[in-house]
């Protein structure tokens, strides 16, 4: 019995620094964007442009900044979403099938109707449809973020629907961006990354919990798999995966010992909440706004993912999570009711950290799309939040309690 008292006390620690950290670094995100614009739009926007571009690192390593963000330091991003995914796989949100069906169905229904609605408005161009996959991704950071600004009123069961909503997105983001976005694939370096990870595999049936050879082991994959085509960051994906955690079934005691994988997961939460994903909203958030008129949010690319983002997330969500208390295979968590359900639903339009990160490989060879791509994620993010906030200061009870 204390064992259990013990474990379940742990977990809601772990869950209330994972809420504080996701929440802050939200806010700190919104800070680091806003910067970004302010820096883009200035007089000294030619230091900022400066900035993101000056090289870094030697030879065929000599990148601009905005490169070593968005596909180095990115990969720690990922590795971290990996981490969450897994933990959640198999101790937590996602490892029960009661609770699995909700979140998971409203995530597939909140990224096919998004992508549905950008497709309607760009099918014609072939170029702009490069970009349908952007209005499919939730920013949990910037989400939780926003429902932090409405304190004690929201309801645990609606950070935690929200917070596997965005996990499940997160990993549906991951498919997209290995099928839909990897080219021209050199089969010698898939060779050899697939050799990498097999050692990894090894190492983990081995039981081997040291950190540091899985680490190394992925900073081998990283360099293998940019080599490959396919793109770097998916490395950290892979890396997460095979770092060892602890269920239930393990003879361990959780009560007493962290897993590598927990480990690992909080040390680099505050890394990535408080420093690697502001670093990324400040190099790709920077939009100059000089000669933009409000007519060029209605050209169809930024307006598909502005519908996609306001729109089409909520409805997906919604209609998806209807659908399923309908069918009485699920029920909507406590403290939750269907406009409650459509304040969270807009939450979930705010795209930004994904999205700009999609828009980025959807047009790195063309600069205009890849500007409109920015000024509709921007938009559309600020136009969820706000939308989404405004929402749901109206209509949550103001007794509750999270």
């Amino acid at each position: 019995m204390n064992t259990r008292i013990a474990v379940l006390a742990r977990a809601q620690r772990a869950l209330a620094e994972f809420f504080r950290l996701e929440a802050a670094g939200g806010i700190i995100l919104i800070l680091a964007a806003g910067l970004a614009m302010l820096a883009a739009n200035s007089p000294w926007a030619h230091l900022y442009e400066l900035a993101r571009d000056t090289p870094l690192g030697r030879g065929e390593w000599a990148k601009s900044a905005h490169w070593w963000i968005n596909d180095g330091l990115m990969a720690v991003f990922f590795l971290l979403v990996s981490l969450e995914i897994k933990r959640e796989v198999v101790s937590g949100q996602l490892s029960d099938r009661a609770q699995l069906a909700l979140p998971v169905v409203c995530a597939v229904a909140g990224v096919a109707a998004p992508a549905l609605f950008y497709t309607l408005l760009n099918h014609g161009d072939a170029e702009a449809m490069r970009g349908w996959a952007i209005p499919t991704a939730t920013d949990i950071a910037f989400a939780l973020g926003v429902l932090a600004l409405l304190g004690s009123r929201v309801p645990l069961g609606m950070k935690l629907l929200l917070s596997t909503i965005a996990v499940a997105d997160d990993l549906i983001a991951i498919l997209i961006i290995a099928f839909f976005y990897s080219q021209g694939l050199q089969w010698g370096a898939l060779a050899g990354a697939a050799v990498v990870v097999l050692a990894m595999a090894v190492l983990n049936r081995r039981k081997v919990t040291a950190l540091a050879p899985y680490l190394l082991l992925g900073a081998v994959l990283w360099g293998l798999v940019l080599a490959s085509g396919v793109h770097a960051t998916l490395a950290g994906v892979v890396t997460g995966l095979m770092i060892p955690h602890y269920d239930r079934k393990n003879a361990i005691d959780d009560a007493i010992e962290y897993s590598p994988l927990e480990t690992l997961e909080h040390a680099l939460h505050p890394w990535v909440a408080y420093a690697i994903l502001p670093l990324f909203a400040f190099a790709n958030a920077g939009l100059s706004l000089a000669g933009l008129q409000l007519d060029d949010m209605l050209t169809p690319l930024p307006a598909g993912i502005v519908l996609g983002l306001v729109l089409g997330k909520p409805l997906g969500i919604v209609s998806a999570a209807l659908l399923m208390r309908a069918a009485g295979l699920a029920k909507f968590p406590e403290g939750m009711d269907l406009r409650a359900m459509l304040g969270l639903g807009m939450l979930c339009g705010i795209g930004f950290t994904m999205s700009l990160f999609i828009g980025a490989l959807a047009f790195s060879a063309h600069p205009l799309h890849y500007a409109e791509g920015v000024l509709g994620v921007l938009g559309a993010s600020v136009l969820a939040a706000g939308l989404g906030f405004g929402w749901l200061a109206a209509v949550l009870p103001r007794s509750s309690r999270g």
